[in-house]
């Protein structure tokens, strides 16, 4: 089972990882935790948004990915 699923944002020519728990896919969406890239397939632009409020407050974790919580959606 998949624990992270990932989307790719492009800032300023570079790449980012946006992550979101695959448990908070579940609880959010309702969905498999087998098939996770599902629901982010179906509501990408959701998570696109969240992602996109998150690079504009600078939230970078460490690695320089951006982390989508539950509470972001």
């Amino acid at each position: 089972m998949t624990e992270v699923a990932t989307i790719a944002a492009d800032v300023d020519g570079k790449r980012v990882l946006c992550r979101i728990s695959s448990k908070d896919l579940q609880k959010k969406y309702l969905t498999s935790a087998e098939e996770p890239m599902k629901a982010v397939t179906k509501h990408r632009p959701e998570l696109e948004s969240a992602a996109r409020i998150l690079i504009e407050k600078k939230d970078f974790e460490d690695d320089g990915s951006i982390l989508i919580s539950y509470k972001d959606l």
